[in-house]
């Protein structure tokens, strides 16, 4: 459009005007339109989902929907006019470049005077948001500001202008009863709608105030100089949920509404679509009819905020699908599409978590644009004169291309080209050049939509003639594996001619002739992998496109000499001295094709020390392989190496030679000194390293003393400079003296030392002497022990029943003591020991003392036997256990009324075996056992309580009684009850025993054990608990069952009953189902389902019928599984119902329940002409349909009943407790 400013402008339109507003309620829209002060043509945007009206010259009325462009022509750019409905007036204001159009009603429906210039009412706050909008009902049509322009002078976005859609108008009759022109809308207006608006513009203009321009859809006008808008640029935020809730109160979305909203979004509507470009636009996801309704005065709920994606596809509808866009706007411009391309587009909404189904895809082309820049022509032929060029065809985007132009510089070097050829083909040759020339070419296609770009300028020459022999190579630098050669190249060859060179090489002795090293333009080259001090002979050849020239000249260079390889076996000739030692060598495997001249021998005292280190002292200069190496120190660690120098250079260093030179022994030490106070059996002597220890660490020292006689002895050998001399005795005079060892021997001793030690404690007593004066005492004497130069002041006498757990049991001076309270035959240890003023003696050695035998100890504890250890010894009776199938071996018991089982802990015997044991029952006569700790007292009264004491003898007598214990019997178990039978069944058995009732009590101790006899003639246990009834289920009919039973309680289990015979009787038939009817003319079958014969037993059926309201009479009886019916009555209902009987051979017959009642119904009369079979029919159906069976009858009285209680419960809950 223009290029001085721009303007936008907002409209509504009035959309089917009516005096009445009956057929449908006012429509506003509104437009977009951008336009210049001095342009003819107006651009009306019309947003998707919009209608715009116009009325054209020739008086018809044409409505266009959106999305679309309509332009519109205006003599003078002014703004073309709008047709308002009656009582309304249209205004425009201008504010700062952008025209608003106002559409109002007149003054006089404003109460109060106010402009509603003023007081607008407040616009929505966002797309469908219906805070402010009365819902279509009852809306009437009242002014709206609307405000295009993004970051301009209006106070919203246009994303938050309210968009009506046809969809949610509704039909107005002639008998509503709104004033006109809407004057209700504002007289009932309220306060708190204001207040909610204001607070929401101000947090809108604060929203905008950070991030505006951002407006998308159809009401945004981008400068002149602003970039187009692009999907990932054009992304606004919205007013998030938070902000809506705080001015329009608590969000309340139904969740699977706004899904099924998400949903419904429509496929999007492709716009201005371009080769590389195309613009998109969609319309918010529409409400249903149900969510926009409103209660009038109450504010609707908060519209939420949708994010859309765009995504593409290039590969059908069902291809893989490319997010192109993900913003809040309603429309995208999608760039960098593919000339002349199928694409489908769709767009997904999605709100805080929830994502909608995608929509429909939409489909377009994009437009056909010229070809591609093409690729630059290559040189295909060349000589002197001509050369062909060819090309390949680019990418023609959608239109064939028709011809290539190709064109040149005519070889005059400048950016100016001339067209050279015009045409379809791919290839053209170009003739009359001039040789040895350089031509600049470039390249471009063409179609019917225009001129590509042109290629990338490519240079191509002609050929020139065969070049002159150039001059012999030079040699820039040799070295001993490789020659640096050059050479020019030759004389009046032109400088466009592209020259190569071919470097021959050719090896002095070797016989192969001139080899080529080299083939390329340069003019020099370093030929590598030689050979040390060789001579090759070299020589240059120039060629071109047109050939080769003559060779030049040889020329014979040298490789220098390579340095010589390290002198081998360098190793000490003769045994090393401790102050010299002679080195020897070999000379360099390898000389490096030169001589060695001298030989130098560096030495460096020490053993890690680096190769590089200034520690290395030559020691040797010459052409010898050997020299000698003195004034060195005994006992030290040398390192020799070697290298030879000759005209290539030095050689590597040899590997270092470790050489030691041998030690001598140390000197003398000085006198060992005493540490510390001499004891009296210990003396701790310390001394100092000799002064010179020979040239090797010394590793060993002695020490010798002497005592009153002039020899000595080694008291100490090893490698501290102390040590302590043990086991001397108290108050003597010792003498000491010390020498050091090294790897070469001793050395001399030193002077002697003077050493008296100090008094010590008392040697160790003789073992202790004990005499037991009886069983319990003992008395422990010993003798006074060497004192060691100080009287002994106490003993210590340790006393214990083992000889590493002994403890002090006396001090003093005595010598003797008195033990007590001994055990008797128990083996005691002791052991005393002597103390003085210089400390404690050694203990004496351990005596061992037994004391006499004694009485038995009395019976500490006695215990009662249990039930299962109360075994009758010699007999055992074979019964089955609860829930086992394996026979198991159980012994007889002791009854636990008449006998008591005790069990007591054998005492201590105290030397003597136990011989018996007498029991003491108090009254009765005591009873007398053998030497065993169980025993069971038989022939006791039932339920009494006895007081007993134990006591043990031995050889030597009867010890003491211990504790008198109380134990009690138990009463006699209970006697079995009667059995009897009191129901049966061809599968069960119901039991009944004693007199009591069937479920147990909590108090009951009395419970029963009954038990049934299985094939094998074993009794098997069916029940063990306290009830007096049990039934026994999954018998088999006809069969006879053994049983017994037995009671228990507390005192025991009770005697077997006599054994029980019971038989189940037969069982019936099976019910059948409900016969099945069919009418056959006057007669009717009666069919019914057939059973298997019961265990050999024949099975026939009885079939029963009732006419009318009568009785059920038998109407047959027999094995068949059918029966006819004839001379039915055609107006009487009959019922239905058979059973099967099972004929017993040595029994009567056994009927079985019979089964459902089937209804035959009387035939109708059809008037419609239909046959009487099918009309009889279908009148069965229907009463069969509307007739209730006799379980469904029940089920109904159930459920009623079931309803009936709850009813009565739940009055119950709400008048009585609460």
């Amino acid at each position: 459009m223009g290029t001085e400013s721009e303007t936008e402008v907002q409209r509504m339109a009035v959309l089917g005007e009516t005096r009445s507003w009956s057929p449908k309620p006012w429509e506003f829209r509104h437009y977009n339109c951008d336009f210049h002060h001095k342009s003819e043509v107006i651009l009306v945007q019309v947003n998707p989902g919009e209608a715009f009206t116009i009325q054209r010259d020739d008086g018809q009325i044409q409505c266009i929907t959106g999305p679309a462009q309509v332009p519109m022509m205006s003599p003078n750019g002014s703004v073309p006019q709008i047709y308002v409905p009656p009582g309304y007036v249209q205004q425009i204001i201008e504010e700062n470049g952008v025209r608003r159009v106002l559409v109002l009603p007149q003054t006089e429906f404003h109460p109060g005077g106010h402009s509603p210039l003023h007081h607008p009412p407040p616009p929505p706050p966002h797309a469908h948001l219906q805070a402010f909008i009365p819902h279509p009902h009852i809306m009437h049509p009242h002014p709206h500001l609307y405000s295009g322009m993004a970051g301009g002078t209006g106070d919203m976005n246009p994303q938050y202008i309210s968009q009506y859609h046809p969809a949610h108008t509704a039909i107005y009759t002639e008998q509503d009863t709104h004033p006109p022109h809407g004057r209700a809308a504002f007289a009932h207006r309220d306060e708190r709608a204001s207040k909610t608006y204001e607070r929401l513009q101000k947090k809108l203009k604060e929203r905008q105030g950070v991030g505006v321009g951002g407006g998308g859809g159809g009401g945004l006008a981008l400068s002149k100089d602003s970039p187009p808008p692009s999907p990932q640029k054009s992304r606004g935020t919205p007013p998030s949920g938070g902000d809506l809730q705080n001015g329009l109160g608590e969000l309340d979305e139904d969740a699977k509404a706004l899904q099924e909203r998400l949903n419904s979004i429509c496929k999007p509507v492709v716009t201005d679509i371009q080769a590389r470009g195309a613009s998109l636009s969609w319309v918010v996801p529409s409400q249903t009819e149900g969510d926009d309704e409103a209660d009038e005065g109450v504010e609707g709920p908060v519209e939420p905020s949708f994010t859309y994606e765009v995504s593409v596809s290039y590969s059908g509808k069902d291809g893989k699908y490319k997010s192109a866009y993900s913003g809040v706007e309603l429309s995208a411009t999608l760039q960098d599409l593919r000339p002349a391309t199928d694409y489908h587009v769709r767009v997904q909404a999605m709100c805080n978590c929830l994502q909608g189904i995608p929509s429909e895809p939409v489909s377009f082309t994009t437009l056909s644009c010229e070809p591609d820049r093409p690729v630059p022509p290559r040189k295909t032929g060349v000589t002197k004169s001509s050369l062909v060029l060819q090309w390949k065809a680019p990418c023609d985007n959608g239109s064939k291309i028709q011809n290539y132009i190709l064109q040149w510089d005519e070889g005059k070097g400048t950016t100016v080209f001339e067209q050279c050829y015009y045409g379809p083909l791919k290839t053209y040759r170009l003739t009359k050049l001039s040789t040895a020339s350089r031509y600049s070419f470039r390249l471009a296609a063409k179609n019917d939509m225009g001129v590509s770009e042109f290629s990338e300028v490519v240079h191509i020459m002609t050929s020139c003639s065969v070049p002159a022999p150039p001059l012999s190579p030079e040699l820039i630098q040799s070295g001993v594996t490789w020659l640096c050669v050059r050479w020019h190249r030759p004389a009046g060859s032109p400088k466009e001619d592209e020259i190569s060179y071919v470097l021959e090489m050719e090896e002095e002795g070797s016989g192969y002739g001139f080899q080529a090293s080299y083939d390329g333009d340069e003019l020099s080259h370093t030929v590598r992998n030689l050979h040390r001090s060789t001579t090759y002979r070299f020589r240059v050849i120039a060629y071109n496109a047109e050939g080769k020239s003559n060779p030049s000249s040889v020329s014979e260079f040298t490789t220098a000499p390579d340095r010589p390889s390290c002198p081998c076996r360098l190793s000490v000739k003769g045994k090393p001295h401790p102050t010299s030692f002679r080195l020897t060598w070999d000379p360099p495997k390898d000389n490096g094709g030169s001589d060695v001249t001298k030989y130098v021998v560096e030495l460096s005292e020490g053993i890690s020390v680096c190769i590089s280190s200034p520690s290395w002292n030559q020691v040797y200069c010459g052409s010898a392989m050997e020299c000698v190496c003195d004034d060195l120190s005994p006992g030290c660690s040398y390192q020799a190496r070697v290298h030879c120098i000759s005209a290539g250079g030095e050689s590597q260093l040899t590997e270092p030679l470790q050489v030691q030179t041998p030690p001598v022994p140390p000197g003398p030490c000085q006198p060992p000194r005493v540490i510390g106070k001499p004891k009296a059996r210990e003396v701790q002597l310390r001394w100092a390293p000799p002064l010179v220890d020979g040239g090797s660490a010394v590793s060993l020292y002695s020490v010798e003393m002497f005592a009153q006689v002039d020899e000595g002895w080694e008291v100490y050998q090893g490698s501290e400079l102390d040590c302590t001399v043990g086991s001397l005795l108290p108050g003597r005079t010792y003498g000491f003296r010390l020498r050091a060892a090294n790897k070469a021997g001793y050395g001399p001793f030193s002077e002697r030392t003077e050493v008296t030690t100090g008094p010590g404690a008392p040697e160790a007593c003789r073992p202790p002497h004990i005499n037991c004066k009886s069983p319990t005492c003992a008395v422990i004497s010993w003798e006074v022990p060497p004192c060691n130069g100080a009287a002994v002041s106490e003993y210590r006498l340790e006393w214990g029943a083992a000889e590493g757990s002994m403890q002090m049991c006396y001090t003093g001076a005595a010598l003797s003591h008195e033990m007590r309270g001994l055990l008797p035959a128990t083996n005691y240890f002791c052991r005393v020991q002597a103390v003085n003023v210089a400390g404690v003696g050694p203990f004496s050695e351990a005596v061992l003392c037994q004391t006499p035998c004694s009485v038995p100890a009395p019976v500490s504890s006695v215990h009662t036997l249990r039930e299962s250890e109360m075994i009758v010894e010699g007999s055992r009776t074979i019964e089955r256990g609860e829930d086992e199938e394996e026979e198991e071996a159980r012994p007889l018991l002791y009854s636990p009324s008449t006998c008591l089982g005790l069990h007591w802990e054998a005492p201590c015997d105290h030397g003597s075996e136990i011989t018996s044991y007498l029991i003491d029952l108090g009254e009765r006569q005591p009873i007398l056992t053998g030497p065993v700790t169980k025993y069971i007292i038989q022939n006791l009264q039932p339920d009494t309580t006895y007081r007993i004491r134990i006591q043990a003898l031995n050889s030597l007598g009867v010890g003491p009684f211990s504790h008198t214990f109380k134990l009690k019997t138990k009463p006699l178990p209970p006697l079995p009850p009667r059995l009897e039978c009191t129901a049966s069944s061809h599968q069960t058995l119901r039991l009944k025993w004693g007199d009591g009732p069937a479920k147990a009590q909590p108090t009951d101790s009395l419970q029963y054990h009954l038990q049934m006899e299985d094939k094998n003639g074993r009794f098997i246990s069916l029940y063990k608990g306290p009830c007096h009834t049990h039934k026994v289920q999954r018998l088999n009919e006809s069969t006879s069952y053994t049983f017994r039973i037995q009671a228990f309680n507390e005192a025991g289990e009770g005697p077997f009953s006599t054994v029980y015979t019971f038989t189940t009787p037969r069982s019936p038939p099976a019910p059948l189902k409900a016969p099945r009817v069919e009418r056959v003319d006057e007669s009717c079958e009666v069919s019914w389902e057939t059973l298997p014969p019961m265990k050999g037993d024949p099975v026939i059926y009885c079939l029963q019928s009732m006419q009318g309201n009568s009785e059920f009479k038998q109407i047959y009886k027999g094995s068949a599984t059918s029966h006819q019916l004839p001379n039915l009555s055609s107006s009487t209902e009959y019922r239905f119902r058979v059973c099967a009987i099972r004929q017993c051979q040595d029994a009567p017959e056994i009927i079985g329940p019979y089964s459902s009642t089937v209804i035959l119904l009387p035939p109708r009369v059809d008037t419609s002409g239909v046959s009487g079979t099918t009309g009889s029919k279908a009148a069965e159906a229907q009463k069969q349909k509307r007739s209730l069976t006799d379980e469904q009858f029940s089920f109904l009285i159930i459920a009623l009943l079931a309803v009936t209680s709850i009813l009565i419960a739940v009055a119950i809950q709400y008048f009585v407790i609460e």
